[in-house]
């Protein structure tokens, strides 16, 4: 009986350490994402970033061999900041444009109301696009453009993965108004997990679909 209540104990403090460890490195990373943003001035930083975050939790969700965390963060920000900078050119237009879109109806109510389903609409797939991006941009390796058409092809045909990450994003907003102390250790960090997982779950699906309707095609023939 003790040395059962030993291996219990035993288990439960190993599986302590475990949770403390992961908390340690999702805390770490999350510092990193802050510094190398803010070493980019925030608008030249957030991008490259974010994308060196998520090229890591793509990491450890696929169970590939363990990368150096800040070795990996410094080399993928200087790798990707160019290109990656060039897609936040396009997303920060887009936003801005947007922005004045709603401000500008906003100053002109009951005269351009009939538009407001329609910018609705668009800024719906801007963020579901904005989401799906930093996955899609780290998962495959595609060209500046086809990297766009496969994020917004992929937001769209994945609505109930994106309906879970714009949950998510609310209960990591909701824990942040609760716990503001959190926000340097773990929001970044712990969305980007949430993100990456739906959005490997999507990619699975449609590569299924693919392999279905070409199975299917192959036995037309």
């Amino acid at each position: 009986m003790k040395s059962l209540k030993g291996v219990r104990m035993m288990g439960g403090w190993e599986r302590f350490n475990t949770i403390v460890f992961v908390m340690l490195k999702l805390a770490y990373m999350n510092i990193l994402w802050i510094f190398f943003t803010a070493l980019g001035l925030v608008v030249f930083g957030f991008f490259p970033a974010t994308i060196s975050m998520f090229t890591i939790v793509r990491n450890w969700l696929k169970r590939e061999e363990p990368l150096p965390i800040f070795h990996t963060f410094w080399h993928t920000y200087r790798k990707e900041f160019l290109k990656s900078n060039g897609f936040g050119l396009i997303f920060i237009v887009i936003g801005y444009v947007l922005y004045y879109d709603f401000t500008f109806i906003g100053l002109n109510s009951g005269k351009l109301t009939y538009l407001v389903p329609v910018l609705v609409l668009i800024l719906i797939v801007y963020v579901i696009t904005l989401l799906f991006f930093f996955p899609v941009y780290v998962h495959f390796d595609l060209s500046f453009f086809r990297t766009i058409k496969q994020t917004l092809l992929i937001a769209l045909s994945s609505p109930l993965e994106a309906v879970q990450i714009l949950l998510a994003c609310g209960l990591v907003y909701g824990a942040v108004n609760l716990l503001p102390g959190i926000t340097p250790f773990f929001t970044g960090s712990v969305l980007s997990i949430v993100v990456m997982w739906i959005s490997l779950k999507a990619f699975e699906k449609i590569e299924k679909k693919k392999r279905n309707v070409f199975e299917q095609h192959r036995e037309s023939l």
